[in-house]
């Protein structure tokens, strides 16, 4: 399946990925336009995942190319292109120290120095997703999943990223919680992938794509 209503902000043009002697996805295809909002949905195992690890480069496909803004990922043009991309995983990994010292840390990079000043909205972003301004100076590695997820995806806004790719973002969150993440992704300008199950995501998504597994090789 292919969608494409403009030049693509992410463009998947029939990837696989090959793994165990087996394809993980085979010939899949997509295109996001800048600015929407698409939901990528399927069993498990069909390679949502997978997926998003190839437009991250941290999953090499074995046929087919990946292509954001216009660069194919590669070795050589990965690092500039992460700088684009806000990830947040189904069970994100923030690293070691407290909550304000990992938020800060991803401006210690050259290239996010000029957004630096955005840290002094880190209050008005705990407040709208439902995290206690005390979370900050507690260790991140004593949160709750739910609770590393609103930190991971604060740090993509702070950091102000073209293209979020969200992995279950709204899986362990309680009906209020989810509400205001969602609301928070409706109001945000950038392109998203949104690998999700739930209705709710689908609702706020501008296309749903339904990944299948790949058919047996014969």
């Amino acid at each position: 399946m292919k969608i494409s209503m403009g030049p693509p902000a992410i463009e998947i043009d029939d990837v696989g990925v090959h793994r165990d002697g087996g394809w993980v996805m085979r010939d899949f295809s997509l295109a996001v336009e800048p600015g929407r909002k698409v939901a990528l949905t399927g069993p498990s195992g069909c390679g949502k995942s997978t997926l998003l690890g190839c437009i991250l480069g941290f999953v090499r496909a074995d046929a087919g190319r990946v292509v954001v803004d216009g660069s194919e990922v590669n070795a050589h043009s990965v690092w500039t292109l992460r700088r684009r991309i806000g990830y947040v995983a189904q069970e994100p990994d923030p690293g070691r120290g407290t909550v304000d010292e990992v938020l800060a840390r991803g401006f210690h990079y050259r290239a996010n120095r000029s957004l630096a000043g955005n840290l002094e909205r880190v209050p008005a972003w705990m407040e709208r997703l439902g995290l206690a301004l005390t979370l900050r100076k507690k260790a991140v590695a004593d949160l709750s999943g739910g609770e590393k997820q609103r930190i991971a995806l604060m740090a993509a806004l702070l950091l102000e990223r073209d293209i979020l790719l969200l992995d279950e973002i709204t899986s362990a969150l309680d009906r209020e919680r989810r509400a205001s993440v969602l609301q928070i992704l409706r109001e945000c300008p950038a392109t998203m992938l949104i690998v999700s199950h739930d209705e709710a995501v689908f609702a706020m998504s501008d296309h749903v794509v339904e990944m299948r597994p790949p058919e047996p090789s014969s």
